[in-house]
């Protein structure tokens, strides 16, 4: 079959509200199909660590060498912490113009929004869980967080 008529075919078929266009030319048989299902094929399982922007490990303690002295472990954060119940993003605020939900320093109550975790194209509100004061705001706004990651520190 010609190209001319090959690609005549193949944008008839992109064009019109057809999926699928066989046609027979002499011993020739030319067959279009569009949006077919992707073709399953069975493979091992494979995983890769893809690191998120913005979010970075905790760096490793250096270890102290044996008969030396381990440095003092730094001062625990004081207050209740508030972690992420998901994996999503972070944001302070209930719109890219809007005024945060709070401030270092704000108080809140129990029950109170205080941050909002984009997870799956739903943003999801995040409630204090203890009334006290903000001391602490522990991740950026727009950064990717993980579960059980620590948000906040309410003293």
């Amino acid at each position: 079959m010609d190209l001319r008529k090959l690609k005549t075919l193949i944008d008839l078929v992109s064009e019109s509200g057809i999926s699928e266009l066989e046609v027979t030319e002499g011993e020739g048989k030319v067959r279009i199909v569009k949006n077919a299902a992707p073709v399953y094929m069975p493979q091992a399982a494979q995983m890769q660590y893809i690191p998120q922007p913005g979010y970075a490990p905790a760096p490793q303690a250096p270890t102290a060498p044996a008969g030396e002295a381990a440095a003092p472990a730094p001062a625990a954060q004081q207050g209740h912490v508030v972690t992420s119940p998901m994996v999503g993003t972070f944001y302070r605020s209930p719109s890219p113009g809007a005024d945060a939900f709070v401030q270092i320093g704000d108080s809140v109550k129990e029950g109170d929004t205080i941050c909002i975790i984009e997870a799956m194209k739903l943003l999801n509100e995040i409630e204090a869980d203890k009334s006290g004061v903000i001391k602490e705001i522990l991740v950026e706004n727009g950064q990717a967080v993980e579960y059980g990651q620590p948000l906040f520190v309410i003293a």
